[in-house]
């Protein structure tokens, strides 16, 4: 399995241009560049609705620099399954296309709406089909683009338009749907979260994934300036903490011999080796704006504590997990 170097990475051009309509500080583009610097060769991009699609595609401009096609919300890993299948048909009948491909890394970009909720039939019908092709979360933790409604990826206590925070409900009642753990269950060959704060292990990884045979999930972190409410020069500093506090801890998940493997992937691993490097929760949450109800008017540390609590939780399971 070969590894991608920063030297190859800087000499490849981008896969999405400059010219797109993201938000300033958005960390979606961030991933995406990364992920796309990765790949081997021909590439098709699909992508669901969502902020992504939307930056990118306003009618008659596109920024993707590679084939991309636009599905709806419900579909992208229907959609890669539908490319991957026709891609194997063309390689065999020996024309078309696609047929003279040895290798095509197709990708599927989705966000947390996407893939937590409206589109988790189709992934789920995918990874079990066992289509090749990688799925990227972009988890921004709600629905952005149509006015930061709450998904079934937003954090317990965050507030959205959806989850207002007030006298009586403190923001999202629910915690965070364990949307790896889901994957991870259908038996894949590889399942890796990524971070931007940390751009050779989101390329390394996202290597790993198109090398793969069959589905692979790479659930990326990426901070929302406008839904988030932090300035935008934070993106890197806030995605950094998430892992730094392990509410998003950073590792990878083989498949060998029909069993599950996990490996911690720095930082996680350095703050395995020494647990004083853990940082509090508070850190991440405070510079946030849809956690501000947690520190105004009066600081609600039983909330702050039950966060805590399942972040320790979390992180003491994936430290077993990984035979730490």
């Amino acid at each position: 399995m070969s590894q991608i170097t920063l030297r190859e990475a800087a000499k490849k051009p981008d896969g999405l241009a400059q010219g797109h309509r993201l938000c300033a500080g958005c960390g979606e583009s961030l991933i995406v560049r990364m992920v796309l610097k990765a790949t081997r060769g021909p590439a098709i991009i699909t992508s669901a609705t969502g902020c992504m699609e939307v930056a990118t595609s306003i009618f008659p401009y596109t920024s993707w620099n590679l084939p991309w096609i636009h599905t709806a919300f419900e579909n992208a890993a229907a959609n890669a399954s539908g490319i991957e299948a026709a891609w194997k048909a063309m390689r065999k009948k020996g024309k078309g296309p696609l047929a003279e491909y040895e290798t095509l890394d197709i990708i599927a970009f989705a966000g947390d709406g996407g893939t937590y909720d409206i589109g988790l039939q189709a992934l789920s019908g995918a990874l079990e089909r066992g289509h090749d092709f990688t799925y990227v979360l972009l988890d921004n933790e709600a629905y952005m683009n149509t006015g930061i409604q709450r998904s079934g990826g937003t954090p317990f206590a965050a507030a959205t338009t959806t989850s207002p925070a007030g006298k009586v409900i403190p923001g999202k009642r629910e915690w965070k749907k364990p949307i790896d753990d889901i994957v991870i269950a259908h038996g894949i060959p590889y399942v890796a979260t990524l971070n931007a704060a940390w751009p050779l292990d989101v390329m390394r990884k996202s290597r790993t994934a198109l090398e793969a045979d069959g589905p692979t999930f790479l659930h990326a972190i990426v901070p929302c300036t406008r839904g988030w409410r932090y300035p935008t020069n934070k993106t890197i500093e806030i995605s950094r903490l998430a892992t730094q506090t392990c509410l998003f801890p950073l590792y990878e998940c083989r498949l060998e011999e029909g069993r599950p493997v996990y490996e911690l992937s720095a930082p996680s691993a350095a703050i395995a080796r020494r647990p004083e490097a853990k940082k509090p929760v508070v850190e991440y949450l405070e510079p946030q704006g849809r956690f501000r109800h947690l520190f105004r008017p009066e600081r609600r540390d039983d909330l702050i504590d039950r966060i805590q609590a399942w972040v320790d939780h979390n992180w003491t399971m994936l430290l077993e997990k990984a035979g730490v």
